[in-house]
């Protein structure tokens, strides 16, 4: 078992591409010269088109010639959330919640989503013996960080079961972020914790040290479909850099149909990805079970976009915002009509 797959909270590499110029902007708002872009991903296996992107060289070949990216790791999408809003990143990989702090945190002016990544891959894991939320009371949960998806999935699942929750960790039972999520997995393992719910691999690593998955999230969810991963892109430099963009989402489309079409080789591309940049990639048995519960899809799956945010409000880590606007899926849809694949919608 891993003991960190992330011991600082931030990394970074930077990967030289190669192909189309892109540039910086000019007056009328058009590529003239080369372009950077700095993305940010999670060291979760919920990002693999990200890790298999760069693995594969996905992303050199479709952003071409002259434009540098940069990548960044961070240990959640609240971080990435904040490098978004500081000017630090121009596109990131990220979950939904984040994506609407960022909306509402920048009034709308921030980000657009371009892109859905991946569906699923989220649980509630528990000591075993605990069968029922019921159980939960006085007792104490990991979350990724304050106010992420997936903390907010778990404040939501208590609060219909009756359970209150604080964001200082008090109440009827105890939220405790802790990044970066494998000290999670070993202040479970220590029963400093009494569960979590986490993103994979972290939630099938608490499963593989003796805990239960109380909770599939999948199954709270229609048919079982849910955004967990999202590509975004900030607005100014969706504006200043569409060609960059558009390399972008060449390369998330390319890498998701590498991996649902060769599910075992993208597996090994992604966890070598990891290796390079963590020093440490998965165990086999955690990469294997982990991915059972991911679907990697283009499709953003709006409705649970709204929700989610529905969620966040009612238990109080989130004012009432207006997401009309945020998604820009027209560059995208036109990609996947090119490539025949079913186009999605917001």
């Amino acid at each position: 078992m891993r003991k960190g797959l992330l011991a600082a909270g931030v990394a970074a590499v930077a990967v030289l591409a190669a192909g189309c110029g892109s540039s910086a902007s000019s007056s009328s708002g058009a590529s003239s010269g080369p372009a950077v872009v700095r993305l940010g991903f999670l060291a979760n296996i919920t990002h693999e088109p990200a890790l298999v992107g760069l693995e594969k060289g996905f992303f050199a070949k479709q952003l071409g010639k002259g434009v540098t990216l940069k990548t960044t790791v961070f240990s959640s999408g609240t971080e990435e959330t904040t490098a978004i809003l500081a000017g630090q990143l121009d596109a990131a990989y990220v979950g939904p919640n984040p994506a609407i702090n960022a909306w509402q945190k920048s009034n709308g002016t921030a980000i657009k989503i371009v892109s859905g990544a991946a569906s699923g891959g989220a649980s509630l894991v528990v000591k075993d013996g605990i069968t029922s939320a019921a159980q939960l009371k006085g007792k104490s949960l990991a979350t990724p960080s304050l106010g992420n998806t997936q903390d907010v999935a778990a404040r939501y699942w208590l609060k219909q079961h009756g359970l209150t929750t604080t964001v200082t960790g008090g109440g009827e039972v105890a939220i405790k972020p802790i990044k970066p999520n494998s000290a999670a997995v070993l202040e479970f393992k220590s029963g400093q914790i009494n569960g979590g719910w986490e993103p994979e691999p972290y939630a099938t690593e608490m499963v593989l040290d003796g805990g239960k998955r109380l909770v599939n999230e999948a199954s709270l969810w229609p048919g079982g479909k849910f955004v967990t991963t999202n590509l975004v892109v900030t607005q100014s430099f969706l504006k200043a850099h569409p060609s960059a963009v558009n390399g972008l989402l060449k390369c998330q489309i390319e890498a998701n149909s590498y991996i649902n079409s060769s599910p075992a080789a993208a597996a090994q591309a992604a966890n070598a990805e990891l290796t390079k940049l963590l020093g440490k990639g998965l165990p086999s048995d955690v990469l294997t079970q982990s991915l059972k519960y991911i679907t990697f899809t283009n499709d953003p799956i709006a409705s649970s976009l709204t929700t989610d945010a529905q969620h966040a409000v009612a238990v109080g880590l989130l004012k009432p915002v207006n997401l009309s606007g945020i998604y820009d899926l027209g560059p995208l849809n036109k990609l996947l009509q090119a490539d025949r694949q079913a186009q999605v919608d917001s």
